[in-house]
């Protein structure tokens, strides 16, 4: 049997390109790359190999300089060598929000190793969006809505039921994320409850000065949800 690893990596990579997008929006696969295959290869055998039943935290659609780049969802370069323990060769980069405010909710729960035994970090759609070259979210216009449901319906429900995932809860990082969390769970019927947080690139760059606050109530619900 593939351990939860294997079975993420096989999403990752088989999961196909939009067939028709809005004009001007195009959808990448950072797993198409060998270096991104690699390196989400040396992550998930040090975090993600064996068959835990894992909480899923979801975001929008993954950040090219994010996800985009080192295969992990929310976790830059910087975040990926410092926190995750992976050396690579990817270029330096400016931090990115999102990541830095993962990470401090990570730290605050224990670390990446303990983190990981009992989260998945993942997004609802699990491509990069792009338009004119910078990130694009799947809700920013109806029409791309429109465009991916049948492929988000097909990413939810791969990742809840491929990967093995818990069915209890699910987590949408985004009150708009959440909305079509909601949506998407009405349809499938996947999870028995699902917990709304305002985004992380939100809170760093609306909220900062309550960064203190804000870490500990990720903290406090996440940390509610885990099972021992």
């Amino acid at each position: 049997m593939s351990d939860f690893a294997a079975r993420l990596f096989r999403f990752l990579t088989e999961f196909p390109l939009p067939k028709h997008l809005p004009k001007e929006v195009v959808a990448h696969s950072p797993f198409r790359e060998v270096e991104v295959q690699e390196l989400f290869r040396q992550f998930g055998h040090r975090f993600y190999a064996d068959n835990r039943p894992r909480v899923a935290v979801l975001g929008i659609n993954p950040g090219r300089l994010g996800m985009g780049r080192t295969g992990v969802a929310f976790t830059d370069p910087a975040a990926l060598r410092a926190w995750c323990g992976i050396n690579h060769e990817l270029p330096p980069q400016r931090p990115e929000l999102s990541t830095q405010f993962v990470y401090q909710v990570i730290a605050a729960l224990g670390g990446a190793e303990e983190f990981y035994q009992h989260f998945y970090l993942g997004s609802i759609y699990p491509l990069v969006l792009l338009r004119a070259g910078l990130n694009y979210n799947y809700y920013d216009s109806p029409a791309l809505t429109e465009a991916l449901w049948p492929d988000m319906r097909l990413s939810l429900r791969q990742q809840v039921q491929e990967l093995g995932l818990r069915t209890d809860v699910a987590v949408s990082l985004g009150k708009r994320n959440g909305t079509f969390l909601h949506r998407l769970n009405e349809e499938l019927g996947l999870f028995d409850y699902v917990v709304v947080l305002d985004h992380p690139r939100y809170l760093m760059q609306y909220r900062r000065r309550e960064l203190e606050a804000n870490v500990a109530h990720y903290v406090a619900e996440l940390g509610s949800l885990i099972i021992q």
